[in-house]
């Protein structure tokens, strides 16, 4: 089977700093990834990277075994297309009513719109009522249960969860966790998360791939997780401040 999505080498240089040296990363058709690591560790990077938000300075990005690295203009905005993306704040349009942020992409009359936001709320477990409240006057749960209506809503093949349960107490935090999994099985999507949390690990992760100087330094399942002796990982895992995870200008 060919992967949904194949990182093979990829590098991404800021300046003097190596983001990306030379990651290594797959993802088959309907699985769920979740990438874990420090902060700053280029997380995020390569989701924009494989986004085309960010340039590569070399290696190879496969969707679905085309290569996709480079590509502009309209063939881009194609390939944007079969994303949909979980921001870390939600990034709801505060101006707009929740029907309209979460139809934002799709086509057709108002009328069939609003209709099929609220067919995605009720997805994500939230009343018709709330499709015309503004953002402003829901909880923080609620907004992030409205972003990933709004990413589920054209039923992207891929979705892309950037720290989901960031800003969120736990049992709202399990709540979104529970959903996000459900959804992903139910509607048959690839998924990658990126996130610190190790309790939205357990509940969202397939497989899980740990990201360190710019590679991927473990990639397995959930269920090996806990068996794994990398020191970098069993480290980050029992978030322990003694090992080879240093924080930044922290004393040796």
């Amino acid at each position: 089977m060919i992967p949904r999505i194949e990182l093979t080498g990829v590098s991404k240089r800021f300046g003097s700093r190596q983001v990306l040296d030379g990651l290594d990363v797959a993802v088959m058709p309907g699985e769920s990834l979740v990438i874990i690591g420090g902060s700053g560790t280029g997380k995020s990077v390569t989701l924009k990277c494989i986004l085309g938000l960010i340039p590569i300075d070399a290696g190879s990005i496969k969707v679905d075994g085309q290569e996709v690295a480079g590509l502009k203009g309209a063939a881009l905005d194609a390939h944007r297309t079969r994303f949909g993306m979980l921001f870390q704040g939600g990034a709801l349009f505060d101006s707009l009513p929740v029907w309209r942020n979460i139809s934002f992409a799709l086509s057709g009359t108002p009328a069939d719109r609003r209709s099929a936001a609220i067919d995605n709320l009720a997805r994500v477990g939230l009343a018709a009522e709330v499709a015309d409240l503004k953002p402003a006057e829901l909880s923080g749960g609620m907004q992030k249960r409205v972003a990933l209506a709004r990413a589920i809503a054209a039923r992207p093949p891929i979705i892309f969860f950037d720290e989901p349960t960031a800003g969120l107490d736990p049992i709202t935090a399990a709540v979104i966790n529970r959903l996000i999994r459900t959804l992903v099985t139910d509607l048959k999507i690839t998924a990658i998360t990126i996130t610190h949390d190790m309790a939205s690990v357990r509940l969202i992760a397939d497989r899980v791939a740990m990201l360190h100087a710019g590679k991927i330094i473990w990639n397995g399942p959930l269920a090996g997780l806990d068996a794994c002796d990398n020191a970098y990982v069993r480290q980050f895992i029992t978030g322990s401040a003694d090992g080879p995870i240093q924080m930044p200008g922290a004393r040796p």
